[in-house]
């Protein structure tokens, strides 16, 4: 495990930097490192790592989510809070609905397995979209009208909605007694949970750390681990009630900055160190998930579904955006920033195949092809796009 995690920081330090000196997303390049030296390409990584691979991919995901409540001010909140609303439902719903009943023409799915392909690909990638948001909020790209902000709010709601609805059509598809009326209004409420436990938690480490005279690495990691607990009461409790936990962590991170500029000012700082390290495990591990030769036996329909879902998302990326300020290049951008899908395909695509769906190879094979497919697309098009169709200020 030691030999492959060193492998990976230093292989993942080269790409990130080769690929930045060729004006291409660092995370690029980790990616493709990821597969490259992944179980599916040269098996370097050592299977102790790969094991717990997907709780190294939460942790660094948290990362991102408190770097993000720490850069977003309530100014900019309320300025782009309808809208937000609007993106982390509007679209994924749009693209899911559309490749279920796409599903059915092409592939000759019933509704239910359509939409369980459709609620899988229809979520995207905080973990590709987040980081790329921050780097505009440092360099004031955008921040002039809260683009960055209305994206990373959007982003990380979005994922409840889709993995949710995947829940529900693999009930139903199971057979298993589902609500449908009270699963989907278990959606809010997931989310208003996470929120107000955001508040409470965030709250009650400021006063504990005004209280006691810590040094402010120690500040880092206890904020670190009360956020890294926050995520582990959502399994604890997922029988009983759903919480959006990492909404909860990126609301930490907000009440934080509100309530003590010096905390934050720390903890900003604690944080985008620990994200170096951090960053370099993500991709490259989501990189590892990738099975090419499994992707590319769902073959051209594979692309033409997701294609047409990816149309239907962007038509579900401008009604949300309608009547805001943005112009039609802002627009465009925030069509651009919601392509990329990662981090949830690559932790659920293979769930319908190991529970006996029908067809549950096709399946996975879509929603692997479709990180493969967006994730490069959607981060190159943030990079380019970002400095033609925005302000900075």
């Amino acid at each position: 495990m030691a030999s492959s995690l060193a492998l990976i920081v230093i292989l993942g330090l080269i790409m990130n930097e080769l690929f930045e000196k060729m004006r291409l997303p660092g995370l690029l390049g980790m990616l493709i490192l990821g597969i490259i030296i992944g179980p599916y390409g040269f098996n370097l990584i050592d299977n102790g790592v790969l094991n717990i691979s997907s709780d190294l991919r939460k942790i660094a995901l948290i990362v991102i989510l408190l770097r993000a409540g720490l850069g977003i001010s309530i100014v900019e909140l309320k300025r782009v809070g309808v809208s937000a609303a609007k993106l982390s439902c509007i679209p994924g719903i749009m693209e899911g609905l559309t490749i279920a009943f796409l599903s059915m023409k092409i592939l000759g799915f019933s509704f239910i397995q359509g939409g369980i392909l459709g609620f899988i690909i229809a979520a995207v990638s905080p973990a590709v979209v987040v980081p790329q948001m921050l780097e505009l909020m440092n360099n004031n790209l955008g921040t002039n009208k809260g683009v960055p902000t209305l994206i990373v709010a959007g982003a990380s709601i979005d994922d409840v909605f889709a993995i949710t609805i995947f829940t529900t059509f693999l009930g139903l598809y199971s057979g298993s007694h589902i609500n449908i009326t009270m699963k989907l209004i278990g959606i809010p409420v997931s989310i208003l949970l996470g929120i107000l436990l955001g508040l409470i938690i965030g709250i009650m480490v400021i006063k504990i750390l005004k209280i006691y005279n810590i040094h402010d690495t120690k500040k880092v990691l206890i904020v670190l681990g009360v956020a890294i607990l926050l995520t582990t009461l959502e399994d604890i409790l997922k029988d009983t009630v759903e919480i959006a936990s990492l909404l909860g962590v990126m609301t930490m991170g907000f009440i934080i900055r509100e309530k003590s500029s010096n905390l934050s000012s720390v903890l900003s700082g604690g944080f985008n160190h620990i994200w170096l390290f951090a960053q370099i495990l993500l991709f490259v591990l989501v990189g590892a998930q990738v099975n090419t030769s499994v992707a590319f036996e769902s073959g051209f329909n594979g692309i033409i579904i997701i294609c047409i879902g990816l149309l239907a998302r962007s038509i579900g990326v401008l009604i949300s955006v309608k009547g805001t300020d943005l112009n039609y290049k802002e627009r465009l951008f925030c069509v651009i920033s919601y392509t990329p899908k990662a981090t949830v395909q690559a932790a659920i695509a293979g769930i319908p195949l190991a529970l006996g769906v029908e067809s549950g190879e096709v399946i996975l094979a879509i929603g692997v092809l479709a990180i493969l497919f967006t994730a490069p697309i959607g981060a190159l098009g943030i990079k380019l796009s970002s400095k033609r169709f925005l302000v900075q200020e």
